[in-house]
């Protein structure tokens, strides 16, 4: 089953002071931002406040909880930046905070909490609520997963891995819905993390760049743009960069020898389960559109050649396949940046991405929509 995880924070702000909009003048924020709040049914230990920096979470300072649990901590803040507030060693609050600002109220025995003052805080709040819920379903459905593949049920083990693709596209619009509310809020960097480029490429390059505008000096999104611009090439309507590999007989195959059709390039491997699971249905559907205009174009990432012609022979794969035998060194799995298989890329017949990895029942819809 093919989850991809993502670090969401790994940063260091730094960007000019903003202005602060009142009746009818400005207000300098004047750099210090107030952390309040109270806790109720405390155990023992420290509250403890951490800032997030470019590779490493550094400690700021240890909170001092006043009669009542009440505590209140002023804050330099020079720039947007996210923080930790660990409460005993129970409770981890992020915070995003600049300008504003926050107050936590926290009960330790109904679990109930409340983060007000600052809507970049309030926004990361939703976000990780949003990323909780989406975790637990996740886990469970990697415990049924498990359980199917123990009892050697491919049915189930199919049916699960389509409602992992299901669920993460349903996680994905949950997440940019999220995000396209927050007015310009740095926060939504945290939610970006949770997003795959390879889907959402378009939608995470306008957040960037509009975020980059409202925030030019920001190092965090510095790095984004870096990471977005290395897969520029690859987001959907650009043109698939050219593969050229060689076929079992030893012949050289070009990508580009296939314009003209619908193409479907398949990074595989004979020893990848998941990817031999899902030869059935790439197979079924290569058959029912073939004749439509619907080519596949298999890129191996075996080692070996007897590996990938005994599983092209046991599969039953009749479309072009390719392959250098350098497992994920091969010179394609650079190019598009292959970490995991399986992986898909669909061209229109100008050879132009218009959709990734693509798989059973959305693969099948994908198809249904071109030539149906």
């Amino acid at each position: 089953m093919r989850f991809l995880t993502r670090s969401v924070f790994s940063i260091m702000l730094s960007t000019m002071l903003l202005y602060a909009c009142g009746e009818g003048k400005q207000e300098v924020f004047d750099g210090k931002v107030t952390i309040s709040g109270k806790l109720k049914n405390i155990p023992e230990g420290d509250v403890i406040l951490s800032q997030y920096d470019v590779d490493k979470i550094s400690v700021l300072d240890t909170l001092e909880i006043g009669k009542g649990g009440t505590f209140s901590h002023e804050l330099t803040v020079d720039n947007p930046n996210f923080y930790d507030l660990d409460l005993f060693g129970e409770k981890t609050i992020r915070l995003a905070l600049f300008e504003e600002d926050v107050e936590i109220k926290y009960d330790f025995e109904s679990e109930k909490l409340d983060v007000t003052g600052s809507k970049d805080s309030e926004l990361l709040f939703n976000i990780d609520e949003l990323t909780v819920k989406y975790q637990e379903e996740t886990n469970e459905l990697n415990s049924a997963f498990y359980e199917a593949m123990t009892a050697k049920d491919q049915d189930k083990v199919q049916e699960i891995r389509e409602q992992a693709m299901v669920m993460g596209m349903n996680h994905a619009e949950n997440v940019k819905d999220i995000i396209s509310k927050t007015e310009g809020s740095f926060a939504a960097l945290a939610g970006l993390g949770m997003l795959d480029p390879g889907a959402d490429f378009n939608f995470m390059d306008s957040v960037v760049v509009a975020l980059g505008d409202k925030y030019p000096d920001m190092k965090l999104i510095s790095t984004w743009k870096q990471e977005l611009n290395e897969m520029r090439a690859l987001s959907i309507g650009q043109p698939a960069p050219e593969i050229s590999l060689p076929n079992p007989e030893g012949k050289v195959v070009n990508l580009s020898d296939l314009k003209g059709k619908y193409v479907m390039i398949d990074f595989w491997a004979g020893w990848c389960k998941p990817c031999r699971d899902e030869n059935p249905n790439v197979l079924r559907l290569y058959n029912q559109y073939k004749e439509d205009g619907f080519e596949v174009f298999g890129v191996s990432l075996d080692r070996t050649r007897d590996m990938w012609t005994k599983a092209i022979a046991e599969d039953g794969l009749t479309w072009t396949q390719v392959s250098d035998l350098k497992y994920f060194n091969s010179e394609a799995a650079a190019k598009y940046q292959i970490n995991a298989i399986p992986a898909t890329y669909l061209l229109d017949p100008n050879g132009n991405i218009i959709a990734k990895d693509l798989r059973g029942k959305s693969l099948e819809k994908k198809l249904s929509e071109i030539f149906d």
